[in-house]
């Protein structure tokens, strides 16, 4: 039986509020509550709660047979905490069914990965905490890093920490003429099962869904199980990875996008030979074919599939070099304004608001930015660090000065 893994990212960070140059060393406190809270609660109206129930009415009709993964960062989780219980409680009733799977993550949805192999190690152990706490005990197996940000390093660090499987994105200049229908293995560790994204039907679903331009639109469910059923016999695997946003926020309501995926279930079990599985049924029950050869790291963003979106210019790898710089200072001051602040600091969209690519991405990079240009997002991130790095060094002369 071949089968189908749906993964869905949950990702909301904390908002940095307009910082002065003139608030460094007066204002200590960096988050936009009002939008926070706002925002959440849109996307909660919009998204969450609205595709939380249709997923649990599915599970339910279906008697376990749909499953679903998701990855929800642990700043998203406080956010729920703090803004939408009712969210917080709907996925701990998805969870609750035994047939939807969380994995692990960084807290902070950071790129720590790429820079502090400790750092990275003491994010994912802060999330795997929440997730336990917040989901009566739950550990999850697989591991999903931001943005799918993979190479054969991080994966061997991944598999360091207990992990059975990792996800990433099956990008053309890796894979070349294989297919991302079949489960890999890291070139160092080949315990570590490397599961990957079909990009093509998932962006057909994430991004091209309500795209009146495209040659396919309307997306049926008929159409999309006849692209399944296209999918050679002997590729065991379709890896379908998108933001759980896709569902009422990117593409809203009023496209047929919820009404796609109450019936989807139903089309491919009545037409198709596939199931549903999770990620780590996908990485237990299916045979890697290979190990995957990944020297750089790729991640599921921009056409390239790079780096680029966060560290693709002089601004971003200040503002990186700048914040990890901080590592080993941050690590020995026990103040829980310090730690919280050093955390959501770490949080991607920060250097992504930052990006300055053009051209079709550059709109997407518009989309999602709140700045009005990536040099406005640079200066007020800049301006909190610079707060920041006089707290941290207050707070070392602290220590200093009790010892």
């Amino acid at each position: 039986m071949r089968t189908i893994c749906f993964y869905f990212q949950v990702h909301q960070p904390f908002r940095i509020k307009p910082y002065r140059f003139f608030d460094i060393g007066e204002d200590h406190y960096y988050w936009d509550d009002y939008s926070n809270k706002s925002i959440i609660r849109k996307v909660a109206t919009k998204c969450y709660l609205p595709m939380n129930a249709l997923l649990l009415d599915l599970i339910k009709r279906y008697n376990g047979k749909f499953k679903v993964t998701f990855s929800i960062s642990g700043v998203c989780l406080d956010q729920f905490e703090a803004y939408a219980p009712d969210v917080l409680a709907s996925f701990q009733e998805l969870v609750a069914t035994g047939h939807v799977e969380l994995l692990s993550e960084t807290d902070a949805h950071a790129l720590a990965s790429l820079t502090s192999e400790e750092e990275f190690a003491r994010s994912v152990e802060r999330h795997k905490a929440k997730i336990k706490r917040l989901f009566n005990g739950y550990e999850p197996k697989v591991f999903r890093n931001t943005e799918l940000i993979y190479s054969d390093k991080i994966g061997a660090m991944v598999s360091k920490l207990g992990y059975q499987g990792m996800l990433t994105e099956g990008a053309k200049h890796i894979l070349g003429w294989k297919s991302p229908n079949f489960v890999y293995q890291n070139s160092i560790d080949p315990n570590l099962k490397i599961l990957l994204k079909n990009f093509q039907l998932s962006d057909d679903i994430a991004f091209r869904f309500s795209n009146k331009t495209w040659s396919d639109y309307p997306l049926t469910t008929e159409k999309f199980v006849n692209w399944i059923n296209a999918i050679p016999k002997e590729q065991e695997v379709l890896n379908l990875f998108m933001d759980y946003e896709t569902f009422g926020e990117h593409q809203w309501a009023e496209t047929g996008i919820f009404e796609f995926m109450r019936v989807l279930p139903e089309a491919v079990f009545n037409y198709t030979d596939f199931d549903f599985s999770t990620t780590t049924e996908v990485a237990k029950n299916a045979n890697p074919i290979a190990k995957i050869n990944v020297p750089v790291p790729i991640s599921w963003a921009d056409e390239e599939r790079d780096l680029t979106a966060w560290l693709g210019n002089d601004l971003q790898k200040e503002a990186f070099t700048k914040l990890y710089e901080l590592e080993a200072q941050v690590k020995k001051i026990e103040d829980a304004d310090i730690q919280r602040d050093w955390n959501y600091l770490q949080t991607s969209d920060h250097f992504y608001y930052m990006c300055t690519k053009f051209f079709s991405d550059g709109a997407v990079h518009s989309y999602f930015s709140h700045y009005d240009t990536p040099y406005d997002a640079f200066i007020n991130y800049m301006n909190v660090l610079s707060d920041f790095i006089l707290r941290v060094k207050n707070k070392e002369k602290e220590l200093v000065g009790v010892q």
